[in-house]
C-alpha cells in the first residue's frame, strides 16, 4: 500500500518531473487475475452500479498505483462468424460486418457524441480517492476496429480493390473515437489518455507503413492533440514490431508514453536506450518470466532492468502487455514490491 499520489505518474508521461518513486502502469488487467487477487467473480457483478467499479478501482489502488487504467468498447456491433471450438483466440475473419459500400451505409452505425457509455467513467471516477487519477480511452483503436469490421483478409484486400470503402470506415471510426476522447478527456478525474491499438506482429507491422500513415495515424495525432488541449498527456499501447514507424508515432503523432513490448522484438531496455529521451517507456517486464521465475529471480530482474530504464527517472514499471489469467498472482506482487524499494 502507499498513498496514491498521481502527479509522480503525471511527471514522467510529460518529462517534466522525476518522481520520488517508481510508479506503476499495466495496460488491463484480465478479469481472471481480478478475482484471483481481489477474491470477487467479476461476472457476478452488474457493471452498471458503483459497487462494480469500486472493486476494480480498490484492486488497482491497493497495489500501489497511482492512475487506474480504463478503457470502454465503442457500440460497434458485430456478429460473430467463428465456428471454431477449439481454440481460445478469435479468426482473423470472425467478425466480419462490412464487405461493401452497400454494406457500410446499411450498418449501424452510432451518433458519435454517445457511441462509448461515460457513465462507466463517471461510475469509477467516483469511486477514486483523493491524489488517484484515471488513465482513459477508448477500448480498442482505429486498426484494430476496421480490422474487426472489414476482417484482416477484407481490409488488405479492400485498399487495393476498394479504397473508397477503406476510406468511409476509418473516417467514421475516426469521428467516433475523436468525439469520445474529447468527452473522457474534458473529466476532471481523468489525469491521463490512451490508446490501444495492435499494430503488428513479431517481424512487422500488419499494414504497411504507408497505409498507416494515410488511415491509422491522422486519428492518434488528433486524439494525441485532443489530450494536450486539455492539458493531459497521451498513451499508446501498441503490440508488435513498430521499428518502421516509431519515428512517425513520436515525432508526427505526439504521442507522450509507449507502452507494450516484447523482448523477441525489441526489450524495454532497447527501447529506452534507442528513443529514451524523445518519448516515455511504459512496462516492458516479460510476462513468462514473471509466470515462471522464482522470487529471487524475480527480484533481480526488476532491479536490472529498472537500471537500465529508470536511471533519469522517466519509465513506470509494469509487464510489457497485460495481467493475464494464468499470471500467479503473488509472482506479480513481489514484482511490485521490489518496485517499491527502488528510488533514484
Amino acid at each position: 500500500m502507499r498513498t496514491p499520489d498521481f502527479d509522480q505518474f503525471a511527471g514522467i508521461l510529460t518529462r517534466t518531473r522525476v518522481p520520488d518513486r517508481l510508479p506503476f502502469y499495466e495496460h488491463l488487467a484480465s478479469g481472471g487475475f481480478i478475482s484471483a487477487k481481489t477474491g470477487v467473480d467479476l461476472t457476478t457483478l452488474d457493471w452498471n452500479t458503483q459497487d462494480a467499479w469500486r472493486v476494480y478501482v480498490d484492486f488497482w489502488l491497493d497495489m500501489g498505483f497511482d492512475g487506474v487504467p480504463i478503457e470502454i468498447p465503442p457500440d460497434l456491433p458485430v456478429e460473430t462468424h467463428e465456428r471454431r471450438t477449439s481454440q481460445v483466440s478469435q479468426g482473423s475473419e470472425a467478425f466480419v460486418s462490412i464487405r461493401s459500400m452497400a454494406d457500410f451505409e446499411a450498418y449501424p452505425w452510432p451518433d458519435p457524441a454517445t457511441a462509448v457509455d461515460l457513465g462507466h467513467y463517471e461510475r469509477a471516477a467516483a469511486c477514486l480517492p483523493e491524489g488517484a487519477k484515471l488513465v482513459a480511452g477508448v477500448c480498442a483503436g482505429p486498426y484494430e476496429w476496421a480490422s474487426r469490421l472489414l476482417g484482416v483478409e477484407g481490409l488488405s484486400i479492400a485498399l487495393y480493390l476498394q479504397p473508397e470503402l477503406v476510406r468511409a470506415v476509418f473516417d467514421k471510426i475516426d469521428e467516433i473515437h475523436t468525439s469520445a476522447l474529447r468527452q473522457i478527456a474534458s473529466m476532471d478525474a481523468v489525469g491521463a489518455c490512451r490508446q490501444g491499438d495492435d499494430l503488428g506482429f513479431k517481424t512487422s507491422t500488419f499494414l504497411a507503413p504507408e497505409h498507416l500513415r494515410a488511415y491509422v495515424f491522422p486519428t492518434y495525432k488528433k486524439m494525441a492533440d485532443i489530450a494536450h488541449t486539455a492539458g493531459k498527456p497521451f498513451i499508446l499501447h501498441s503490440c508488435g514490431n513498430l521499428a518502421s514507424v516509431y519515428d512517425d508515432i513520436i515525432d508526427d503523432c505526439g504521442i507522450d508514453a509507449k507502452h507494450s513490448f516484447e523482448d523477441v522484438i525489441m526489450p524495454v531496455t532497447a527501447f529506452k536506450q534507442q528513443y529514451g529521451d524523445r518519448v516515455t517507456p511504459l512496462g516492458g517486464l516479460d510476462v513468462d518470466f514473471i509466470c515462471r521465475a522464482d522470487e529471487a529471480s524475480l527480484r533481480r530482474y526488476v532491479r536490472e532492468t529498472s537500471e537500465a530504464c529508470f536511471t533519469d527517472g522517466f519509465w513506470a514499471l509494469g509487464t510489457g502487455n497485460s495481467l493475464t489469467d494464468y499470471m500467479p498472482v503473488n509472482n506479480y506482487l513481489i514484482v511490485l514490491d521490489e518496485g517499491m524499494k527502488i528510488t533514484l
